[in-house]
C-alpha cells in the first residue's frame, strides 16, 4: 500500500508539472484569415449579388436593357472585383461578372459565353496626377453603370442600353490638372469590342469638373464603325452628366447625349440619335430613400432602337431600403411609352408598356 501511495503521489506531481509548463508554453500561432492576406498584401477583394423578380405588362418587353422576361425571377449579376491600385506605380484591376446580365454586355471577340463575363480586366500605372490604364475598362458616357450596386433604380434607362456604349478596349490616360479638373484621352477598338472589327480605332475624351455640390462629366467618342459588310462609316458620341447635390439627403442629376453614324444603311444615309434623363434622389433617413427617373429617346433613323424612328419616353420611381449596410431592397415601377405603336403584347402592336418589380443587393 505504501508504494502504490508513492506511485500516486509522484504521478500526481508529474501531472502538476506537466500542466504548468504547458502554461507556460506559447500558444500556437493562429493562421491569418484571407481579410488579412489580402490587407497585408494591398489587395481587395469585393463584390455583389443582385436578385429579383420582374413582371412586365406586354409578353415581349421592349426597349429594356437586362429585363428581358415577361414574368420571371432572375440572377441578375454576380460579380466579384479583384483590385491591387497603389497610388502610385504599377497595378491591376479585374472585374468578373456572371448572371442573366452577363450574357447581354459581351464584347465582340471576347470570348465569353453564356453567363460569365470578364467584365474589365486591365493594367495600370499611377504617378501624383496621372493614371494610365491599358486593358478592357467601362465606357466614360452615361449617368449609369453596369454594377446595379451603383445605381439607384433597378431597372436601367433607355439611355444606358440604347445612347453609349458598355466597354472599350485600349488605353485610357487620366491627368489631374487641378483639384477640381481632371482630364481624360484614350484611344480603342470601338464600342463594345474586345477584338477590333475593322482596323481603324477610336479615340474618347473627357473633361470632368468636380465641387462639393456640382460634379460636370462631359465625355466624347469619335472613330469609325462598321455598319454593313466591307462599310465603315463614322461615328461620334458626346454625352453630358451633371450631377448637384442640393443637401446630404437630396441631388439632381442630368444626362445628355447627342449621337451620329455614317454610311448606317445601303444609301449611306447618315442616323441620328439623342437623349435626355433626369433623376432625382432623396435619402428620407437612414433606411429609406427614393429615387425618380424621367427620360426622352429620340431616335431619328430607327438606327439604335432597330425598329421605326420613334420617340421614347419612360418614367421610373423607386423606393428602397437598406435592411443593413450590406444589404438593399428595391421595389420599382415603371412607364414606358412611344410615339409610334412599337411595343409587342401577344403579337399586337401597342404604344406602351408597363412593369413592376423587387430587387435584393447584398454588397460585400
Amino acid at each position: 500500500m505504501f508504494k502504490l501511495t508513492k506511485l500516486a503521489a509522484l504521478m500526481g506531481l508529474l501531472t502538476a508539472a506537466g500542466v504548468a509548463a504547458a502554461a507556460d508554453a506559447p500558444a500556437a500561432p493562429a493562421a491569418p484569415k484571407l481579410s488579412q492576406v489580402l490587407d497585408a498584401s494591398g489587395i481587395t477583394a469585393t463584390g455583389y449579388v443582385d436578385a429579383g423578380y420582374e413582371y412586365v405588362s406586354n409578353t415581349t418587353p421592349s426597349y429594356r436593357v437586362f429585363d428581358t422576361e415577361h414574368s420571371a425571377f432572375s440572377l441578375h449579376q454576380a460579380a466579384l472585383n479583384l483590385a491591387y491600385q497603389p497610388k502610385t506605380g504599377f497595378g491591376a484591376f479585374v472585374n468578373f461578372t456572371t448572371g442573366d446580365d452577363a450574357q447581354l454586355i459581351h464584347s465582340v471577340g471576347s470570348g465569353d459565353t453564356g453567363s460569365f463575363d470578364v467584365t474589365q480586366a486591365y493594367v495600370q500605372y499611377a504617378t501624383d496626377t496621372t493614371t494610365i490604364i491599358a486593358g478592357k475598362f467601362n465606357t466614360l458616357a452615361g449617368a449609369e453603370v453596369i454594377s446595379p450596386a451603383l445605381n439607384t433604380n433597378i431597372s436601367r434607362s433607355v439611355l444606358f442600353g440604347y445612347a453609349v456604349p458598355f466597354t472599350h478596349t485600349g488605353v485610357r490616360a487620366t491627368f489631374a490638372a487641378t483639384d477640381e479638373v481632371s482630364l481624360i484621352l484614350g484611344v480603342n477598338n470601338g464600342w463594345d469590342q474586345v477584338r477590333d472589327l475593322n482596323t481603324q480605332k477610336t479615340a474618347e475624351f473627357g473633361v470632368a469638373y468636380t465641387t462639393k455640390p456640382f460634379v460636370l462629366a462631359v465625355s466624347g467618342y469619335v472613330g469609325s464603325e462598321p455598319t454593313l459588310p466591307n462599310i465603315n462609316g463614322s461615328r461620334q458620341l458626346i454625352d453630358v452628366v451633371a450631377t448637384f447635390n442640393a443637401s446630404d439627403a437630396l441631388s439632381f442629376v442630368l444626362n445628355y447625349d447627342w449621337g451620329k453614324q455614317e454610311d448606317y444603311n445601303a444609301a449611306m444615309g447618315t442616323a441620328k440619335w439623342t437623349g435626355l434623363a433626369g433623376y432625382v434622389n432623396y435619402a428620407i433617413d437612414d433606411s429609406w430613400r427614393v429615387s425618380g427617373r424621367l427620360e426622352y429617346f429620340n431616335d431619328k433613323n430607327g438606327f439604335r432602337l432597330g425598329a421605326a424612328p420613334q420617340k421614347l419616353k419612360e418614367a421610373t420611381f423607386t423606393v428602397a431600403y437598406m435592411v443593413e449596410k450590406s444589404f438593399e431592397v428595391r421595389f420599382e415601377g415603371r412607364h414606358d411609352w412611344s410615339d409610334k405603336s412599337t411595343f409587342m403584347d401577344n403579337g399586337i402592336a401597342t404604344d406602351n408598356q408597363n412593369s413592376v418589380a423587387i430587387g435584393g443587393i447584398f454588397k460585400f
